[in-house]
């Protein structure tokens, strides 16, 4: 689906008058992207655990180097931990695949969803689209990385059931990222 391109309405010139940072309030919302959520496959245990070792020896050694800035070998040893640390995190980074996922425009994404309306069975069952044929879809549209609808339907037939959810929960996810704070101004 081909997204169209709109032109930015002018704001009122009385808005702009009244407040002068409106202006460039404005054109920092219009320069907005889309939320992104990644989500990193990792089939290699031994990577993913020397990554946690590593990072609870360094948060063991900076809790002494915090002790005592003064200590020399604390210091040196927290040094040594980070060090550490990122050596593991490089290597469980080179072991992994990360797959990242865009929001669609909400005109898009109400598309998609109209395209793909539940079928009986699951309307009964409170489904507002119908999640077998709109996954695929979702998961190519909103794949930052290229993955064809082929390959995503692929990936949702034959993977373990929990990894397939974690999938789809991140190309449904990234629909509903907020990144919006609605406290008091």
């Amino acid at each position: 689906m081909t997204a169209r391109k709109t032109t930015a309405p002018t704001p009122p010139a009385a808005a702009v008058a009244a407040d002068a940072h409106w202006s460039a309030t404005r054109e920092r919302l219009m320069a907005r992207a889309r939320p992104v959520l990644k989500l990193t496959i990792c089939d290699d245990d031994e990577a993913k655990q020397a990554v946690a070792n590593a990072r609870y020896v360094e948060q063991q050694a900076k809790i002494e180097a915090d002790r005592d800035p003064k200590d020399a070998a604390a210091q040196a040893a927290h040094r040594n931990a980070v060090a550490a640390l990122e050596e593991a995190q490089a290597a469980l980074d080179a072991v992994s695949i990360p797959l990242r996922f865009q929001a669609l425009e909400r005109k898009t994404y109400k598309a998609l969803l109209a395209e793909h309306r539940p079928t009986e069975e699951q309307a009964d069952d409170g489904y507002e689209f119908n999640i077998d044929t709109l996954g695929p879809v979702l998961i190519a549209a909103s794949s930052l990385d290229g993955i064809t609808e082929e390959d995503a339907q692929t990936y949702l037939d034959t993977w373990a059931p929990s990894e397939a959810q974690a999938l789809l929960n991140t190309a449904f996810g990234v629909q509903r990222e907020e990144r919006m704070d609605l406290g008091k101004g």
